[in-house]
């Protein structure tokens, strides 16, 4: 099956970015590794959220998206490559294709690094190396977007979440050819 959109990792700047694209209708496939940084850590900087940690977090994203029908799978993403048919990202046992892929995987390159995607030195304190992107989330490499820490954003949950949603609405509007909105009214 191909898919609209491939998000490697499933930590706040995946599962965020997959809520967007699933619910805006577009298949969704997310591969995560279970090395969340975030599944660490304890939170009391998160707007809206009186305390979490890491672990329950990354569950709760993961259940919203899936809430939406973004499909998990799990597995390490080693190589992405362009075709014909779209991009192909690979496992270890695996191959998914899809017309875009946001790479969320926190402080690792290394799926970039073997994929041609260019980086460069990070921008954070202990961060050393992030994917080159532009303002809209874009990489060097047609269709491949990255988003949150390994995009040189703060690797603060509440903003690497955001910096995930920011990206998934830039492909939603490239997938859909116009600007996306997704705003739910209040029930009277």
């Amino acid at each position: 099956m191909s898919y609209d959109v491939i998000v490697v990792g499933a930590g706040p700047t995946g599962a965020s970015a997959a809520l967007f694209t699933s619910k805006a209708g577009k298949s969704t496939l997310v591969i995560d590794s279970d090395q969340s940084v975030t599944k660490r850590a304890w939170i009391e900087n998160h707007y809206g959220v009186d305390g979490i940690t890491g672990p329950d977090l990354v569950e709760i994203g993961k259940k919203q998206a899936a809430k939406f029908g973004t499909e998990f799978k799990q597995g390490k993403a080693v190589k992405l490559v362009s075709t014909a048919e779209g991009l192909q990202v690979s496992t270890e046992d695996a191959t998914y294709t899809a017309k875009h892929v946001i790479l969320a995987t926190g402080l690792s390159v290394d799926l970039a690094e073997a994929s041609g995607i260019e980086i460069k030195p990070g921008t954070e304190p202990r961060i050393k190396s992030i994917v080159g992107v532009d303002s809209q989330g874009k990489t060097n490499v047609q269709g491949v977007w990255a988003a949150g820490t390994v995009a040189g954003v703060s690797m603060h949950t509440i903003i690497t979440a955001g910096d995930g949603a920011k990206v998934a609405i830039n492909v939603i509007s490239e997938l859909n050819g116009a600007r996306y909105v997704d705003h739910d009214v209040l029930k009277a």
